[in-house]
């Protein structure tokens, strides 16, 4: 039997909208991305397992129609995972809200001293371009 298409999309979906929502500054909204990301992969190992059988207990049913029991395992893992990285995140939102006011992402300094740098090129140029040397010589000592 092959797989259900329309779960498939829903899948789809919910990983495209999940990633689209972690990539924003918000904390809030990376919650939210990170759970949908999540369900839709659940759902995604749901699809790829096949249809459903019967209870995988040797003696209760037959071989040939039991379910395989490690998608199921592996939907139960992700669960657990997305719980804690869930908790995670609503900590640091929680965090960053009780400090700033919001929970949003602040710009880090030292990406926008790169930035600069990569900007002016002058990460290209050695140390003795920029007036330093390997001796020491250069730096002041009280």
């Amino acid at each position: 039997m092959p797989a259900n298409l329309t779960l498939a999309l829903v899948a789809g979906v919910l990983i495209a909208c999940g990633v689209y929502l972690i990539t924003e500054r918000s904390l809030s909204r990376i919650l939210v991305g990170v759970v949908l990301a999540s369900n839709g992969v659940n759902v995604l190992f749901l699809v790829a397992s096949g249809p459903a059988g019967g209870a995988p207990i040797i003696g209760l049913t037959p071989a040939a129609s039991m379910s395989d029991p490690l998608p199921q395992a592996m939907v139960l893992t992700a669960i657990v995972i997305t719980l804690s990285v869930a908790a995670f995140v609503m900590t640091m939102a929680y965090r960053s809200f009780q400090i700033n006011g919001n929970d949003e992402v602040a710009d880090d300094i030292e990406d926008a001293r790169i930035a600069a740098l990569a900007e002016a090129d002058l990460t290209s140029e050695t140390y003795e371009d920029l007036g330093f040397s390997d001796t020491g010589e250069d730096v002041v000592s009280e």
